[in-house]
């Protein structure tokens, strides 16, 4: 599944050029986090999944920065290097939390007042956790790939299986499983499909399934009630890793929150649908500012 290397630049075309992005480093915890920021007005900040970190939503930031100031940023532990093994990364990882903190901590370093939130899979998560813990952090939130409890399947009890114990090339039949799942069919070879690879595994294989383990005690099924900011619950039609229709529950349990379904889009919707989900997101904010 990979292409030679200038059909993969036809893809990275579509990624901001260098003097359209502003990155610049910041210190949390002893911890340095990598903060891009692309586009001007007013800012949303987009939460990234749980592998590719910031570069795997560059595309989807910049259709956003037409609108918008976005910024995203490295999670704790993506600007880690190499497969090596959880004893090796462990203590560079927080649970979900964790996470939580440090874009509270990332919010507030920055200067930002009530920004717009936008999480995505893994993103979605640390983002509700925040929204439940600090609601007077955000102005509204927008999830996509997410419910209020993770739930493992032998599929995640699978995945976790192998990401601990068997280092995997780039282009094992266990990745272009996970493809297909991610992408709720079998992708077609193609730029993307090697961008979304090469993203992949710019994560260190330990930090995935420490995440997968941090997911395992997510739950904010009791806390939804302190939700008091506009959300709007994106999901894609043909979700495979949190089916559509259990994402609407998540809506129908947040007072006052909306939900959408994004047809023909699995879990990474995010890429490859990012038009229909920047629709979403701009929708979603119109009517924020037109009830203020």
């Amino acid at each position: 599944m990979r292409l030679s290397s200038n059909r993969r630049n036809t893809w990275s075309k579509i990624k901001p050029d260098a003097d359209a992005r502003r990155t610049q480093r910041v210190t949390i915890d002893g911890d340095v986090f990598e903060v891009v920021r692309t586009g001007r007005g007013e800012p949303l900040v987009l939460v990234p999944g749980l592998a590719g970190s910031w570069q795997l939503v560059m595309p989807l930031a910049r259709r956003l920065a037409r609108h918008y100031e976005v910024i995203s940023y490295s999670l704790r532990g993506d600007r880690s290097r190499g497969r090596g093994g959880l004893d090796d990364l462990g203590r560079r990882h927080v649970d979900v939390g964790g996470h939580a903190a440090d874009l509270s901590a990332l919010i507030g370093g920055l200067g930002l007042e009530c920004p717009a939130v936008l999480g995505v899979s893994f993103g979605a998560a640390v983002a509700l956790e925040l929204a439940v813990e600090q609601p007077g952090r955000i102005g509204s939130l927008i999830l996509q790939g997410v419910e209020e409890r993770f739930r493992t399947t032998l599929g995640s009890k699978i995945a976790l299986h192998v990401l601990e114990r068997y280092p995997l090339p780039a282009n094992s039949p266990f990745l272009n499983q996970f493809l297909n799942l991610l992408y709720g069919t079998k992708p077609e070879p193609g730029p993307r499909t090697d961008f979304v690879v090469d993203r992949v595994w710019e994560t260190p294989q330990a930090v995935m399934a420490q995440r997968l383990r941090q997911l395992q005690q997510f739950d904010v099924s009791d806390r939804l009630w302190r939700i008091d900011v506009p959300t709007l619950v994106l999901a894609g039609a043909k979700d495979a890793i949190i089916p559509a229709r259990r994402q609407q529950g998540l809506a129908q349990k947040i007072s006052g929150a909306r939900f959408e379904s994004i047809e023909g889009a699995g879990h990474i919707g995010f890429v490859t649908h990012a038009a229909a989900v920047v629709h979403q997101v701009c929708d979603h904010l119109q009517r924020v500012k037109a009830s203020v």
